[in-house]
């Protein structure tokens, strides 16, 4: 089991951090890899639970469905579609801190069905995701 542990405080009001990492096509421009909603939530969020997104190009992409949605509190999801990994989670928490800023804890895990593949996901998904959260403030 390989997993990744983000915790960062960012300085915007929680509700605004929340919506841009919830809304999924804004989530890919915070990345930088292309990302965009294939199904729409039944709630009213249309980034909500049982909405998919599309991560990536083409047959190298891969389907992300969210399962928990909470607003300004939770976000959470899995890979639903052929992957080189399995029994991926993520989520992300979002609290308020004393000085009006945001924290981000953002938690992946998952195993790899390529063996030793996971250690180099791990390190790149790791590194993509610090880099994007750093870019929520140009954002807000």
């Amino acid at each position: 089991m390989y997993s990744i542990d983000i915790n960062e405080t960012i300085d915007a009001p929680r509700a605004r951090v929340f919506a841009l990492l919830a809304d999924h096509e804004q989530f890919g421009k915070l990345l930088g890899v292309p990302v965009r909603r294939i199904k729409d939530s039944d709630q009213a969020d249309p980034n909500g639970v049982g909405s998919v997104r599309k991560i990536g190009i083409g047959p190298l992409g891969v389907n992300e469905t969210v399962l928990r949605f909470e607003p300004d509190t939770v976000i959470e999801y899995t890979i639903t579609s052929l992957s080189p990994i399995r029994h991926h989670r993520g989520r992300i928490r979002f609290y308020d801190t004393p000085d009006g800023q945001t924290r981000v804890h953002y938690t992946i895990s998952f195993d790899d069905i390529i063996p030793f593949s996971g250690k180099l996901l791990r390190a790149g998904l790791d590194r993509a995701l610090r880099r994007g959260i750093r870019r929520v403030p140009r954002f807000t």
